[in-house]
């Protein structure tokens, strides 16, 4: 039975099937060519979650520097749910469900170039092109047209992006053949992901550098233009330098897309995992999408300054990338996941008080340093971890069941990402609003302490998963 962790036994004899030649571990320059993939995606998803509510859901403070506001800004469902927050919440729900028929399409691909790498040299240029959509919007003003066209390419591009994530990260449970390999490629793709993260947050400087020739809005959509054309590049290099039949030793699973979900979530620590991760997924993606406006609205700092904090947050979280690494080896990933819950919800609540009379004594801009350093560990250790904890539970599955449908547990674990983001986009985008006519901040100190409490539950949610159990599978 799936989640149970029994390891199945077969004697071996003369009449044993011949034992199968192990393929080749991946060498370390193409653990980076493969992470280079993970780069451009990104910073694809970087300018997304970053930047669609800051340019489709503007503040007064970017209304007044020439800011355009082309989509109706009232609330529509409830008093409580903007245009903006239902199309971004519908469009990651939507695509949810389209997770687990892609993995199941790559789980059973028989390719003879692999079950993962067609799937990505497939979904990188669409993915490129409807991001850079997204921010088109047909009309140069208020306008239901511009909300439908936002609608149509915000799902195109959950779409376009799960087409290449799902088959992508299954193959950091196969090209790692073992849980110490899975940890360091976890690691490896933890730096270029954080690089172009950074990268999409290096925005705000380079559409600066264009404002005086061609407006505001001109100079954002070739600043993501051209970010989205890098992304692509890269996103390609996976694509070209690793012959998945080489290092991948795989058979397409014959289960059918509903019962391969059903088997996923039937393994009980995953279920555990994943639960924790819906609610931290909805607590990060309110603290991303809210930066940009912590640092405007409740600091009363340039937007640039965004990038700045970001680029502090990045170093800072690098330098904790090799400790982390060789920390999770010694005492486990999930007493060092537990370490980062209780850190980010700490910082969370230290954000709630940005720009206030309780920090008053603080300056505005070494508030922001404070805020981005404390983060900066959790972000080490949540961009490592998770990846590897789903790829060690996937090949446990693999040794119990027989089937590889590491596709499907990827697909399943990006499936709570996006129904947690989903929730994030109501929530962050309805609390917002609050005191927005005032200019107070209280709708973006609200959805600090949102994030805070929601970050707290995933941590006590997570504390329940068995890591023993699992290595103990991996180990045997």
């Amino acid at each position: 039975m799936a989640g149970k962790y029994e390891v199945s036994t077969q004697e071996s004899g003369p009449e044993s099937s011949p034992v199968q030649p192990r393929v080749k571990d991946l060498p370390t320059a193409k653990v980076w060519a493969f992470a280079v993939g993970q780069f451009g995606w990104a910073l694809l998803s970087g300018i997304i979650s970053n930047w669609l509510v800051y340019f489709y859901q503007p503040d007064a403070e970017t209304v007044a520097q020439g800011q355009t506001i082309f989509v109706p800004q009232g609330l529509v469902i409830l008093g409580i749910v903007t245009v903006v927050g239902g199309i971004t919440a519908f469009a990651r729900f939507f695509d949810a469900f389209i997770d687990p028929a892609v993995a199941s399409l790559s789980d059973r691909s028989k390719s003879p170039r692999g079950r993962r790498i067609p799937f990505l040299q497939f979904a990188a240029l669409p993915l490129a092109i409807v991001t850079v959509l997204v921010f088109w919007s047909p009309v140069n003003g208020t306008s239901w047209l511009n909300a439908a066209f936002l609608f149509v390419t915000v799902i195109g591009y959950y779409i376009a992006l799960t087409f290449y994530c799902t088959p992508y990260n299954a193959l950091i449970a196969e090209l790692g053949h073992d849980s110490k390999q899975q940890l360091n490629i976890s690691t490896t793709i933890s730096f270029t992901f954080i690089a172009g993260t950074a990268v999409a947050y290096v925005a705000p400087v380079i559409w600066g550098a264009f404002v005086p020739g061609l407006g505001r809005v001109n100079a954002i959509r070739v600043t993501f233009t051209i970010l989205a054309a890098l992304a692509f590049v890269c996103m390609i290099v996976p694509v070209l330098a690793i012959n998945e039949r080489e290092y991948v030793d795989s058979k397409p699973t014959s289960e059918d897309t509903l019962t391969s979900l059903k088997q996923t979530f039937r393994d009980r620590e995953f279920v555990k995992f994943v639960s924790s991760d819906i609610v931290y997924w909805v607590a990060i993606t309110m603290f991303q999408t809210g930066l940009p406006f912590f640092v405007t609205s409740l600091l009363k700092l340039p937007e640039t300054t965004t990038t700045i904090y970001f680029v502090l947050m990045t170093g800072v979280s690098v330098l904790f990338y090799l400790p982390v690494n060789l920390l999770a080896g010694r005492v486990g990933k999930k007493r060092l996941m537990l370490v980062g819950f209780v850190i980010f919800t700490c910082a969370y609540v230290f954000a709630s008080l940005l720009g206030s009379g309780v920090l008053g004594a603080v300056p505005a801009m070494v508030q922001g340093v404070i805020l981005s350093v404390a983060c900066a560990v959790p972000m080490a250790v949540f961009g490592i971890l998770p990846q590897a904890v789903v790829a060690n539970i996937a090949d446990a599955s693999s040794k119990t069941t027989g089937e590889d449908r590491q596709g499907m547990f990827y697909a399943a674990r990006t499936f709570a990402m996006k129904m947690g983001q989903s929730l994030s986009m109501l929530l962050f985008t309805g609390l917002s609003t609050i005191g927005a006519a005032s200019g107070s901040g209280a709708g973006y100190r609200a959805a600090a302490v949102c994030a805070a409490v929601l970050c707290g539950v995933g941590g006590i949610v997570f504390a329940f998963y068995n890591e023993r159990k699992v290595l103990t599978v991996l180990e045997a």
